[in-house]
C-alpha cells in the first residue's frame, strides 16, 4: 500500500482516538497526523497501525497506543526549544513524535535489535534531531544532561534517581508508575529543589528494566 493509503486512517485516529478523548494540544496533533505509524511496526500489521491497540514489535516489546503516545506527550508541555530525553527507543515512533516537537531527543533502548530497528526508522524518515544510544536506560544520558524534559516508556515504582538529577529545573518527567502490569501515567516536575506529583490515566506498560 502506498502513502496515500494511510492517509484517511490516520486522520481518522486522530480525530477518534486523540481529539475525541481530550488531547487538545495542537502542536501534537499535528505530530501524529504526519508521523507515518505504520512504517514503524512489521508490515504484515500495517494494516492495523492506526488502530487503537498497542502493536509488538519484537523482544516482547511494543509500539504504544496511539492515545497514548499523545497523551504521554502531551504531558510534557514541549514548546520546542527542549532537550528530551526519552528511556525505551523501541521502534522509533514515540521518537518521531517527540522530535517534530523539541529541538533534540536524546533516546535510550537497552535491546539491540530494537535500538537498530529504531536507527533504520528515524533515518528513512529522516528525522536528523535525534540521537540514539544502546544501553541502560535507567542511568540516563550524563553526557548530555540536563534535559528540559524526560520521557518513559516503561513502568516502575518511581524514576530512577539518575533521571532526576539529569532534569533541568522546572522541567518534567512523565512515566508510568506501578508494578505487576498495573501503572498510572505519573508527572513530576522539579521546581526549588522540591519535587510536584501529578498522577492521571491507569495504564499498562512492559516493566522497566535496569542494565544493558
Amino acid at each position: 500500500m502506498g502513502l496515500a493509503s494511510f492517509e484517511r486512517p490516520r486522520r481518522r485516529m486522530v480525530a477518534e482516538q486523540l481529539i475525541a478523548r481530550g488531547i487538545t494540544d495542537a502542536r501534537v496533533i499535528e505530530a501524529m497526523r504526519a508521523v507515518p505509524r505504520h512504517l514503524f511496526v512489521d508490515e504484515a500489521l500495517a494494516g492495523h497501525a492506526y488502530q487503537d491497540s498497542s502493536l509488538p514489535i519484537g523482544e516482547g516489546q511494543t509500539i504504544s497506543q496511539p492515545y497514548m503516545v499523545a497523551r504521554m506527550t502531551q504531558l510534557l508541555e514541549l514548546k520546542g526549544h527542549e532537550r528530551v530525553l526519552e528511556i525505551g527507543t523501541g521502534c522509533g515512533y514515540q521518537t518521531a513524535v517527540l522530535s517534530r516537537l523539541c529541538r533534540r531527543v536524546y533516546s535510550i533502548e537497552r535491546l539491540p535489535s530494537l535500538h537498530e530497528r529504531a536507527r533504520r526508522n528515524l533515518r528513512a524518515a529522516r528525522h536528523a534531531n535525534v540521537m540514539l544510544k544502546c544501553g541502560d536506560g535507567t542511568l540516563g544520558w550524563e553526557e548530555y544532561a540536563p534535559f528540559d524534559a524526560i520521557l518513559a516508556a516503561a513502568g516502575g515504582e518511581g524514576p530512577p534517581e539518575a533521571w532526576l538529577a539529569q532534569l533541568r529545573e522546572g522541567g518534567a518527567l512523565v512515566m508510568p508508575v506501578g508494578s505487576n502490569g498495573r501503572h498510572v501515567l505519573v508527572r513530576y516536575r522539579r521546581q526549588g529543589g522540591a519535587w510536584c506529583e501529578e498522577r492521571f490515566d491507569d495504564c499498562v506498560f512492559v516493566p522497566l528494566v535496569r542494565g544493558g
